[in-house]
């Protein structure tokens, strides 16, 4: 018989199952395995026939190596209604675990393949309300190309050269460049990205390369992100009270997920909302994205769960082109032993039907640009860290230039 290790190529040869009878603890170097089927049914493991026959049929593993998962195929064949019937199971076990096949039940149906999209994403801005010749420092998020997506730069119209830089505190990277206005006091900037946008489906990859330093940032507290003190203890009172989390992570996260969503309403219609305040988010009760999320990421970093902050652009569903208002932001979380979990708590809370979609799962039709809070970015600005970084950032004579003297245009085309 076959046995492969998961996340390695090679084939392993193992002996056989051996049959395990009655109800005995099973040993921490070994997997029992379970199989319920028709009782004439015929098995194989691999592609060796078992000898047992009957309803239920145990077997014993050889010795496996501990932490590892191991994939077993099993095949049943029996006559159903005169007409002959096979179907083929498979069995993930890890040392020390008892698993069950139910050739009884129908076969869950095979997740759906992940989507994904590609498009051009024209991200321009123009500072205006300068002086002629008055120079300016500019520095621009660039989106990133990871796990989840894929980014080519194709174009760029810029009135000078500039230059990408990766900050290193989450690994953002930036453009960055120093110019004049024009004869009307006006920089215009323009750049075109190509990007691959896949959906995610479940946590991200935990062997991706990331030290324990970077792990343990997304533990500790933002300006607006309280995971300690009397502000997150007000949060816990008030959306906690005497609630017991569960234990495990995932089942801790999905509680704290469901608070947020329960308590939240994506609104906004009164002032306030945006800055992504945990303490203000859990006083109001309403909020954009950057609200449902910072108070999301405050519970699950008071829980030791690290927690991180995602921003970018959201596309509509329909494929084509056009404009796109603002940001959108999401979150993502890393139970222990696990890779990064997303969830979009926003977007569930304005679409119900898709709550359980949202933990755990993120559409394609957006794009990331940056990740974190409190960012200080490349070559270092004169003004404060940045609240969030995601749109262009301007500097002049030593002093943030206002938001509302920077014009912004995002638009995308789907390929």
């Amino acid at each position: 018989m076959w046995l492969r290790l998961l996340g390695c190529s090679a084939l392993v040869v193992c002996l056989p199952f051996a049959w395990a009878r009655g109800e005995v603890p099973v040993p921490p170097d070994k997997a029992l395995l379970v199989v319920h089927l028709p009782a004439s049914a015929t098995l194989w493991i691999g592609s060796s026939t078992t000898q047992q026959s009957g309803a239920e049929r145990r077997f014993l593993s050889p010795s496996l190596e501990a932490g590892k998962q191991y994939r077993y195929e099993l095949t049943a064949a029996w006559q159903e209604k005169g007409q002959p019937r096979k179907e083929v199971r498979e069995a993930v076990v890890r040392a020390g675990e008892k698993v069950v096949v139910d050739f009884n039940t129908p076969p869950k149906a095979a997740p759906a393949a992940a989507k994904s999209r590609t498009f051009r994403f024209i991200y321009a801005a123009t500072v205006t309300g300068l002086a002629p010749d008055q120079k300016a420092r500019i520095w621009l998020p660039v989106p990133p190309t990871n796990e989840d997506q894929e980014v080519r730069l194709v174009a760029k119209q810029l009135p000078a050269e500039g230059k990408i830089d990766t900050e290193p505190k989450f690994g953002n990277q930036i453009f960055y460049l120093e110019a004049k206005a024009d004869a009307e006091g006006k920089i215009p900037l323009q750049v075109v990205y190509q990007v691959t946008r896949r959906e995610v489906k479940g946590e991200t990859s935990k062997e991706l390369a990331e030290n324990m330093e970077t792990i343990a940032r997304f533990l500790q507290a933002d300006a607006m992100v309280p995971v300690s003190g009397k502000p997150l203890e007000q949060i816990k009172d008030k959306l906690l009270k005497d609630r017991t989390l569960p234990k495990d992570d995932l089942e801790a996260a999905r509680v704290l997920y469901d608070v947020v969503n329960s308590h939240m309403h994506y609104s906004k219609d009164k002032p306030g909302w945006g800055r992504g305040d945990s303490v203000w988010a859990c006083e109001s009760g309403f909020g954009n994205c950057s609200d449902f999320h910072s108070l999301f990421i405050s519970l699950a970093r008071s829980q030791h769960i690290p927690a991180k902050f995602e921003i970018g652009f959201p596309l509509p569903e329909k494929r084509g082109e056009g404009d796109i208002a603002g940001y959108h932001c999401w979150a993502k979380f890393r139970p222990n032993g696990k890779g990064w979990v997303p969830v979009d708590i926003s977007e569930a809370n304005k679409n119900p039907k898709l709550k359980d979609y949202y933990f755990g799962n993120l559409t394609e039709d957006r794009v990331a640009f940056s990740t974190g809070r409190d960012i200080d970015l490349v070559p270092q600005q004169d003004g404060e860290p940045l609240n969030f970084f995601i749109y262009p950032y301007v500097e002049v004579e030593g002093k943030v230039y206002p938001q509302e003297k920077i014009q912004r245009k995002f638009s995308f085309k789907d390929e």
